[in-house]
């Protein structure tokens, strides 16, 4: 059966927003009523991603919210995307997921970046070293799988002896040669990252070499998407994204901003090149039904992925979780 988007599975990337004029307790709540939201939906996984000194990101403790929202739902998949392995002890992410798998059996991935997921200030707070370098990663992995492997002199309990699936997260070929080397899923960032995607799939594709885990290639690519009962609504409610990615240019990450009428007040002609490079037509569907459906049809066409992992960046909570029922509409 040939690929489309409603006969592979869809997930849910959610950055657990602090709204402007909101806090982290709020964020947690609607992060809740998301992930029920798109468990009913029928959406297949539900990940966090860890980020440091974001003012606008609430989960930096991102093994406590995964358990939140696992003891919220029921049956879907949730897990990181992803913990930062540099930033952490391999024997401490380890017992994490080893509680969490053990709370909620059969349910928690475990997705692995190598970015610090923040500034280099904020990297030496959390490190007290950055001594770390790039070829250390491949060695973070290893270890962390010989904790659940039970080959490590050190034991992880819990986390010896359970199958939790560890996924390699990358925006560039890193990753992807590694996830291929060690024969385990990729998910690429190509929702901030779009210009490298092809080009490290093909790398993790090519390069596959079959493990215990894993005997072919399983890539999830993310995508930004927001829909709308119309493309103009739509639109609108896209210019909170537009402004989180053009604070993030300009060095000034703030809370989530509420949609704006017209967004060339807010950007010069050399932002707005910047941002859409990040955020482009091949990353970022953003319209009605229709629309969104033949977006999603596109970029499963030049990707070929085995699943795509979504990301609505949307202010308003009711419009955000209409976003995704949209979604869930169309797999139906």
């Amino acid at each position: 059966m040939s690929k489309t988007f409603n006969n592979i599975p869809l997930s849910v990337l959610d950055l657990a927003p602090v709204l402007e004029g909101g806090n982290p307790s709020e964020s947690f709540k609607n992060s809740v009523d998301l992930a029920q939201t798109v468990e009913k939906a029928g959406f297949h996984r539900y990940w966090l991603a860890e980020h440091h000194n974001m003012p606008g990101i609430a989960s930096s403790a991102t093994s406590v919210i995964i358990g939140h929202i696992a003891g919220t739902t029921n049956h879907m998949r949730v897990g990181s995307g992803g913990v930062m392995l540099p930033n952490h002890a391999s024997l401490v992410i380890a017992e994490q997921f080893g509680t969490l798998e053990s709370l909620y059996p059969g349910r928690i991935d475990l997705g692995l970046g190598r970015a610090p997921g923040t500034d280099q200030v904020t990297a030496y707070a959390l490190r007290r070293t950055l001594n770390q370098r790039v070829e250390d990663f491949p060695m973070q992995v290893e270890e962390l799988q010989g904790y659940f492997a039970g080959t490590e002199r050190v034991k992880s309990v819990p986390g010896e002896g359970l199958n939790i699936p560890i996924w390699l997260l990358g925006s560039s070929g890193f990753s992807a040669q590694l996830a291929a080397q060690k024969g385990l899923s990729f998910s690429f960032a190509s929702h901030f990252a779009p210009d490298n995607t092809i080009g490290a799939l093909k790398l993790y594709r090519d390069n596959f070499q079959p493990s215990e885990v894993m005997e072919k290639p399983y890539a999830m690519p993310g995508v930004n998407v927001i829909a709308a009962d119309t493309d103009e609504q739509a639109k609108y409610l896209a210019t909170t994204q537009q402004q989180q990615f053009l604070s993030i240019r300009r060095g000034q990450p703030m809370k989530l901003q509420p949609p704006i009428e017209n967004i060339d007040e807010v950007w010069s002609e050399m932002e707005k090149a910047a941002v859409e490079q990040s955020v482009n037509s091949f990353s970022t569907i953003v319209g009605s039904k229709e629309t969104v459906r033949d977006g999603l049809e596109a970029f499963l066409e030049q990707t070929q992925a085995d699943e795509i992992i979504i990301n609505s960046q949307i202010f308003d909570q009711e419009a955000r979780k209409r976003s995704y029922e949209i979604i869930g509409e169309l797999m139906d």
